[in-house]
């Protein structure tokens, strides 16, 4: 019966994306790393936090905690794929200097907490803070995103809106 009530929901045509960091904003342009910054992960912006703690950009279910905890992946309820990943060769850490509060298969609400990071440590490692924010399928689902013209954001203020196929 749930089932029917939710699939008969009118078509979601646009999608709002919050921020998950309180920090700088960054083009995806500028992030050190061309794997990001060529957008081949997928298209997105950048937040250089300002305090070690992330949360949910949107409403979804977690599909991915990396087994090293410096990235998570989020399915949004209108089919977006999300990637979150905290730094730059944070990978090679293997979990150092990060706390992760969710799992796979969990849903999850704007601003819920997913994980606490160590900025003092990461910078101590050697490894940049930036943290890519990107919807790793672009290119199905999103005709236009607009993002906001602000270079500060706080955790749960809109980074864009995305407007659906």
């Amino acid at each position: 019966m749930l089932d029917k009530i939710f699939k008969s929901k009118k078509k979601i045509k646009e999608e709002e994306i919050f921020s998950p960091l309180t920090g700088q904003l960054v083009p995806l342009e500028q992030v050190p790393d061309p794997v990001f910054s060529e957008k081949m992960m997928g298209e997105g912006v950048a937040v250089i936090p300002e305090e070690g703690v992330l949360v949910s950009p949107v409403e979804g279910e977690v599909v991915q905690v990396f087994h090293t905890k410096h990235a998570i992946g989020i399915k949004s309820v209108s089919g977006l794929d999300i990637l979150l990943h905290v730094g730059l060769e944070t990978v090679e850490l293997n979990g150092e200097g990060f706390t992760v509060f969710i799992k796979e298969g969990q849903t999850v609400k704007v601003g819920d907490p997913l994980l606490n990071f160590d900025i003092s440590f990461l910078r101590n490692e050697n490894k940049e803070i930036i943290t890519p924010i990107i919807i790793t399928n672009y290119s199905d689902k999103i005709d236009e995103i607009v993002h906001v013209d602000q270079q500060a954001v706080l955790r749960g203020e809109n980074l864009f809106v995305c407007s659906l196929r």
